[in-house]
């Protein structure tokens, strides 16, 4: 079985999930009514647009570039099963999955797991991709962590204010 994708593949899945998550988030923004969640959203949406920037940026660089040979083929298999079942690769996906929800708690449920699993496909991304690029990935990863404790601390206090009413 050989390599099912090359490394600028990889960077273009990552690119299609920073432009869906930035769709999600200015969409949960537009249909909160709570402005401290409204906030939140539509900075996590600069946020990626600014991730975007940034794998634009990989990929100029990984374009020409294939991974060492000493990455079996099955490593590309897991990437490529990582990739299909990240939510976000898919284009235009954030509008369809953003229409089911229906509290802010729900929204903030939604995000977080779409930020963790943005952070294990980019922790795995890295394997693919050149030294001059990691430290690029990681402050996006960093700041895909960041973007998981923001939420977290937002779903807490949805928490305690459903539980004191």
């Amino acid at each position: 079985m050989g390599q099912q994708f090359a490394g600028s593949e990889i960077v273009e899945f990552g690119i299609q999930i920073e432009i869906n998550g930035r769709d999600f988030y200015n969409t949960l923004a537009r249909q909160s009514g709570d402005q401290k969640i409204k906030e939140l959203f539509k900075y996590l949406a600069d946020e990626e647009a600014k991730h975007i920037a940034a794998f634009q940026e990989i990929l100029k660089s990984v374009q020409q570039y294939e991974p060492s040979e000493s990455y079996p083929p099955e490593y590309f298999a897991y990437m490529n099963a990582l990739a299909s079942e990240h939510v976000f690769t898919r284009k235009a996906k954030a509008k369809e999955i953003t229409k089911d929800i229906k509290t802010d708690k729900e929204a903030v449920d939604k995000a977080l797991g779409f930020e963790e699993a943005s952070v294990i496909f980019y922790e795995g991304m890295k394997k693919l991709m050149q030294e001059r690029d990691l430290e690029i990935a990681d402050k996006l990863i960093a700041q895909e962590q960041e973007h998981i404790k923001k939420l977290s601390g937002l779903k807490k206090g949805l928490i305690a204010r459903e539980e004191a009413k």
